[in-house]
């Protein structure tokens, strides 16, 4: 029998950041696909719209008028998916489920109180982060930073969670480019399993997760897909979507308040620059692998905000989720096994590191 091959055997990866393991299987990329094709959606947008609920001078679906803002703007969702003025409920103090025990136990619930934000990264309805400056990015992370500080004062916000959704395929409701900030006051699923991870690698190795990790990629250098002084964006070894990235500090530092605060230096604009300065080069890339707007999910996973000391233990970093697999018009799906057994992949994390790292930094459409 030949030697193990990892471009051809199926083989599990381990994500050390959230405890799982994912199914690798190579070989599978050779199969026909003649399932369902998503419609290519890449016309000219303008760069206003008069009916758009996010244009500046524009009246929302609540009614707000948006201000002619010239550059990031931020405003409370109309549509909030969690609010602050609702009273406390946790099942376990409800009187019903004093005689029931068997119901006490199986049927949790807890009340959720929280804020949401929305955050339009620029005026122009046409702008994802692809096609912005770095200049322009900077703006954007300086308002994500702004927001992270803002919201972790209200008495009750224990963890803020920086997203954004793009492309219709990801539910995306509105085309204009905008990302949004959920404030609760609980720390949600995702961020509390990778904590849980870090703090056991900190025990047991004395050293940061993330920390070691960037070492490692560093060393390897199979999986980076591009870098700078102070950030790397890898294709992580456990990558479940087929172009995952992975957007890492080279420095250890637990959250945008502790990378981009303090003195207005040339140090620390220097770093605002260059987090921007990868957010456009690994966006660009995306979008110039099936030369169209590429969707994904994209999210920033930094401290929670209840007071902890989180500094020797969280490294903030930032998440790329893409569903796209062999075109613009084919998307991976998470289906069958991978709702029920485990998640599952085709390409190895190394091949799709090579296929964005080989990639043009500049947007096609600006060549």
């Amino acid at each position: 029998m030949s030697d193990f091959d990892f471009t051809e055997h199926s083989h599990k990866r381990f994500n050390p950041l959230t405890g799982s393991w994912v199914l690798c299987s190579p070989h599978r990329a050779k199969r026909p696909w003649l399932g369902q094709q998503e419609a290519v959606v890449d016309v000219e947008l303008p760069s206003y719209v008069p009916d758009c609920f996010l244009c500046p001078g524009n009246i929302r679906v609540g009614g707000e008028l948006n201000p002619k803002y010239e550059s990031t703007y931020v405003f409370t969702n109309d549509f909030q998916a969690v609010k602050a003025d609702q009273p406390y409920y946790k099942s376990d103090d409800d009187k019903k489920f004093a005689e029931n025990p068997l119901a006490k136990t199986l049927l949790r619930s807890e009340g959720v109180r929280g804020t949401c934000r929305v955050m339009c990264f620029s005026p122009n309805h046409n702008q994802t982060l692809a096609d912005m400056s770095t200049a322009e990015i900077v703006n954007v992370v300086e308002a994500w930073k702004q927001e992270y500080e803002n919201l972790r004062k209200f008495e009750f916000v224990n963890h803020v969670q920086i997203f954004e959704n793009k492309g219709a395929v990801m539910g995306c409701s509105n085309p204009h480019p905008h990302c949004q900030m959920w404030a609760t006051e609980d720390i949600p699923e995702e961020p509390s399993k990778e904590l849980a991870q870090m703090r056991k690698h900190k025990g047991e190795h004395g050293t940061c997760l993330l920390c070691d990790y960037v070492k490692l990629e560093l060393s390897e250098r199979s999986r980076i897909v591009t870098e700078n002084a102070s950030f790397i964006a890898v294709v992580p070894f456990w990558a479940v979507w087929p172009f995952e990235v992975l957007v890492l500090p080279k420095f250890h530092t637990h959250s945008m308040s502790d990378a981009f605060g303090g003195e207005d230096t040339a140090a620390r604009k220097q770093r605002v620059e260059e987090f921007a300065g990868i957010l456009r080069i690994v966006t660009a890339k995306y979008d110039n692998l099936f030369q169209c707007s590429f969707p994904y999910s994209m999210g920033i996973h930094q401290a929670p905000v209840d007071g902890a000391d989180y500094s020797e233990v969280v490294h903030m970093h930032a998440h790329f989720y893409p569903p796209l697999l062999r075109s613009a018009t084919v998307k991976k799906f998470l289906v069958g096994f991978e709702m029920l057994g485990e998640p599952q992949r085709d390409l190895t994390a190394e091949q799709a590191a090579d296929r964005l790292r080989a990639l043009p930094d500049v947007h096609y459409k600006h060549k």
